[in-house]
């Protein structure tokens, strides 16, 4: 059995905004409609990119944060405020990480200073 080829780097799969599910396969991989999935970019969570033919096509991120958003609508949160729920938590998510990237290798873990 030859071995299994990795993608190349840079390969667009490897990146989690490319938009490789179609509206069908995003709905089917995070138990929703295509509906549900219209009415999330409706309330502006996510704004799928189109194909040249018009059809919308959802990245992995995307994806995630649908999921997210059908975990608090089966729990009884609103479209609308599930939307906006999430969207902070991926706001707080992205400036948490940009924080630690700024806060770099020098920064003393726990001691809430910088290590000198």
């Amino acid at each position: 059995m030859p071995p299994q080829e990795q993608p190349p780097a840079g390969d667009p799969l490897d990146d989690d905004h490319y938009p490789a599910y179609t509206m069908g396969r995003a709905a089917e991989l995070i138990g929703a409609t295509p509906g549900f999935l219209r009415a999330l970019g409706e309330a502006g969570l996510i704004a799928p990119s189109r194909s040249d033919g018009g059809h919308r096509r959802y990245s992995r991120h995307q994806l995630r944060l649908a999921g997210r958003a059908r975990e608090l609508v089966d729990q009884g949160t609103p479209v609308e405020a599930a939307c906006r729920i999430i969207g902070l938590e991926d706001r707080l998510e992205d400036a948490l990480r940009d924080n630690e990237e700024l806060r770099g290798p020098a920064w003393v873990s726990g001691a809430g200073t910088r290590g000198e």
